[in-house]
């Protein structure tokens, strides 16, 4: 499988994946670079599927990818897994802004489609 190195080494980009995740989850909206969003929204969608499972190994997958992450963990099997259960896929969208002032990256808004 093809993916970004968003311009860190491996251990960077684990953990700034877990975070943009962690961070999506918990505010259900976050501002990023495209390349990002494109990546959080990969990884936020596959984490909901294993939500919507609900078993201990789905939970325990979720809770290593977040890099235990408890708070941000609970609140995806208590309240956004059962949000989602009726939903096949699609959980996210990316809304695409105006570059950034400073070095004009292309930047977008991740969120949580209710």
């Amino acid at each position: 499988m093809a993916y970004k190195k968003l311009g860190v080494d491996s251990k960077h980009r684990r953990s700034m994946r877990a975070n943009l995740a962690s961070s999506l989850i918990m505010n259900e909206r976050i501002t990023t670079t495209q390349a990002r969003a494109v990546t959080a929204r990969r990884d936020v969608e596959k984490l909901i599927t294993l939500a919507k499972r609900g078993s201990l190994v789905s939970r325990r997958n979720v809770l290593a990818f977040l890099m235990n992450d408890t708070v941000a963990t609970k609140k995806l099997f208590d309240e956004l897994a059962p949000l989602y259960q009726n939903r096949n896929g699609g959980y996210t969208r990316v809304l695409k802004l105006d570059e950034r002032r400073g070095d004009d990256a292309h930047m977008a808004i991740v969120e949580l489609v209710k």
